[in-house]
């Protein structure tokens, strides 16, 4: 018979199934150690652990969560999201060829704008979210790596996974997707065929904003490309805290539950949003005539995620004005926590091609009467 697969609600709930064998508690405990202590003949210990760069037993306990709620054979994390997605590039020989998703967050592509021109490397930016595109590059540059995020940030594009790894595949090359905006209880990318899933676990992951964490999971481990990153990881010291990784474990328990209800709120937030007076469009997923809804509807298992943006009718001052009104939408970076945020993009990342009447909305687990109330005060 074979073996139902858990789904990822129950994988998080049960920390995937860790028990303490030491106590038999059901709560993984910290171990904030440095460094293990070998025996007289220098011998290390039992558990094998030498120093905590490669042996962190609490880091471990995450890491196995986090693959099981990908889906993957394994995963590592790292000190932040942006030191996962380095990882990824580091480990590509100078002069590959990159195909990078346009318009996705800016701390990527300015990243991978700089990354790629100090190594030589050919990077070819696009709207990928248009299979045509996809198709196009893929067979003009053949490159060794796409990376692409679905939805996007913070346009909210929906790219085809499935689509976008055959492409891909056909020329040779590795497909990266940023899940950070659907989590791997909206979407487990790896069963679309992406070699890896990139998440930034400071975002919905952890979900409480007290923590900075990024994870890579894969479910083709010998890779030469995957052995390249883990090489990386070790050698460059892009190891995340005991303590931070307990508190993310921590976190994921509940992470179905955050998830559920702040795509619960997001699409009536959105909802209300279209339909008001005041706002001139609203980029979100889950609305039924949003280009890339249906796309999304196949990738996305019970909502579309926390993140929306829409544009205010009037200029950036007007949009300022409305931003400033807001009372439980805190004005903060970020997204995926339980509290609520607003953004004006613009004003962070100018001559992007983000519209300066663009706010984004990361929303919570409030009640949604509550933040309706506070929208439409503010949108007078």
């Amino acid at each position: 018979m074979v073996k139902r697969r858990l789904s990822a609600a129950t994988i998080a709930a049960q920390a995937g199934g860790y028990i303490d064998q030491a106590s038999g508690g059901v709560v993984p405990p910290i171990q904030p150690s440095t460094t293990f202590v070998r025996d007289r003949a220098y011998v290390p210990h039992a558990s094998g652990n030498i120093y905590a760069r490669d042996d962190s037993d609490t880091v471990r306990v995450a890491e196995n969560i986090l693959a099981q709620l990908d889906a993957a054979k394994v995963a590592l994390l790292f000190p932040s999201g942006m030191a996962a997605i380095a990882a990824v590039f580091r480990a590509l020989p100078t002069g590959a060829t990159v195909l990078l998703q346009a318009q996705i967050y800016w701390g990527t592509t300015k990243w991978v704008r700089e990354f790629c021109s100090r190594r030589g490397m050919v990077l070819v930016e696009a709207d990928l979210s248009k299979p045509e595109n996809m198709d196009k590059l893929c067979a003009s540059h053949e490159p060794d790596l796409v990376f692409i995020e679905t939805p996007s940030n913070p346009w909210l594009r929906s790219t085809d996974i499935a689509h976008a790894a055959n492409k891909v595949h056909d020329v040779g090359g590795r497909l990266v997707v940023d899940a950070t905006a659907a989590t791997p209880i909206l979407t487990r990318v790896l069963d679309f065929g992406a070699d890896i899933v990139m998440h930034s676990a400071t975002k919905g992951l952890n979900g409480h904003s007290d923590v900075l964490a990024g994870v890579l999971a894969t479910n083709t481990p010998e890779s030469p490309h995957w052995q390249a990153i883990l090489t990386d990881r070790h050698d460059a010291g892009a190891i995340i805290g005991s303590f931070e990784a307990w508190l993310l474990i921590r976190s994921l328990r509940t992470l179905h539950l955050r998830v559920e209800r702040m795509s619960k709120n997001a699409q009536k937030v959105a909802e209300y949003l279209q339909g008001h007076p005041n706002v001139e469009e609203v980029f979100y997923p889950g609305l039924i005539d949003f280009e890339g809804h249906n796309t999304a509807k196949l990738q996305m298992k019970g909502g579309y995620g926390s993140l929306l943006s829409f544009c205010i009718k009037g200029d950036r001052s007007n949009a300022l004005r409305i931003l400033g009104k807001l009372d439980l939408f805190h004005r903060a970076t970020s997204l995926g926590g339980v509290e609520s945020l607003v953004e004006h993009r613009y004003t962070i990342e100018p001559n992007t091609g983000i519209p300066e009447n663009l706010l984004r909305l990361s929303v919570g687990i409030e009640d949604i009467d509550d933040l309706i109330a506070d929208l439409g005060q503010a949108l007078v």
